[in-house]
């Protein structure tokens, strides 16, 4: 496994970030227990989660499946780079969501008691809130740091500017600030590469992209689907037949190269100069196995001008769009 720094912190983590989303209700416990302790045997030490996350058994769910795994002992919560976020409403009564000071004291302490530890590495603001005044957010999470209770802060789904709002903002108060923002980042979808990137470069934030894969249209869904072994969503089949003709040019590259196309994509990130890590989310050991093949994908100079070819991104704003 390699490591590297998150962002501009001396913190390490692995190269593959382990995005729990599918645990519970779509990995029952015991698996995704024998998910995680394969994670760390290969050695992924950075796990992402959500107190919102748990789908049909309830939000908070997957924290507390987290939270018995980390109850066996066994070093497993010292071993763990653990990130979570808050964001999302937890529940229809006011204050039960969002970044108001009094939800990020709430959202925190009820995070750690689900996870069943005493401190979480990186604490992540699911979603801008455009409600809450930045000096408000950061003197709640400078007294979660003075606690003990949050080492380092993350973004998740920020513009370009809001980073920079952000860290001005914190810059003020002698502040750490940001230091990680989670974006949707892949071959099919690039467009924080206007601004998004060139902001979290700027200030040393560390991009942890999510949805490596488009939701599996990367991972060769066109063999898959000739071959039987996918049936597609209503949402799904029209996104392949958008992209059709880039994803059969893809799978056909993919196969010259060598590889498989999952493969193939999340190389293509790590490759990414901006890129600590992106976030696999399996849902079984076959789906993690596969998520570690791409660290032995190494992509040329001509290799990475293909998949250019094939999935056109863009330049820094606004040379993108301006002389």
């Amino acid at each position: 496994m390699e490591y590297t720094h998150l962002g501009r912190t001396g913190l390490r983590v692995s190269r593959l970030c382990l995005g729990t989303m599918n645990f519970g209700q779509q990995t029952e416990e015991a698996d995704a227990h024998s998910i995680m302790d394969s994670a760390l045997d290969n050695g992924i030490n950075f796990f992402d989660t959500a107190n919102a996350y748990g789908g049909t058994l309830g939000k908070g769910a997957t924290e507390t499946l987290l939270g018995n795994w980390f109850a066996q002992g066994g070093g497993r919560r010292e071993k763990t780079v653990l990130a979570t976020k808050l964001y999302g409403e937890m529940s229809d009564w006011p204050n039960d969501g969002k970044l108001s000071a009094l939800n990020i004291r709430r959202a925190l302490d009820a995070s750690l008691t689900r996870l069943q530890t005493d401190y979480v590495d990186l604490y992540q603001f699911h979603h801008i809130d455009r409600a809450t005044p930045w000096e408000e957010i950061w003197q709640a999470m400078e007294t979660a740091v003075a606690q003990g209770k949050v080492l380092y802060a993350g973004s998740s789904n920020f513009a370009g500017w809001h980073i920079a709002t952000a860290q001005a903002e914190a810059a003020k108060r002698n502040f750490v600030g940001l230091v990680s923002e989670q974006s949707i980042y892949n071959l099919l979808t690039r467009d924080v590469e206007l601004e998004v990137l060139p902001a979290a470069q700027h200030f040393g934030l560390g991009i942890i992209p999510w949805s490596p894969l488009q939701g599996g249209l990367l991972g060769g869904v066109i063999r898959k689907q000739n071959e039987g072994k996918r049936r597609l969503e209503e949402r799904s089949a029209k996104a392949v037949e958008e992209h059709r003709e880039q994803l059969e040019a893809y799978e056909a590259f993919a196969d010259e190269l060598g590889h498989e196309p999952g493969d193939v994509a999340l190389a293509w990130l790590l490759h990414q100069p901006a890129v600590t890590a992106p976030i696999i989310g399996p849902r079984t050991q076959d789906q993690l196995d596969a998520g570690l093949r791409a660290l032995e994908v190494t992509l040329d100079e001509a290799a990475l001008a293909r998949l250019d070819e094939i999935f056109p991104g863009h330049k820094t704003a606004p040379e993108d769009y301006a002389w």
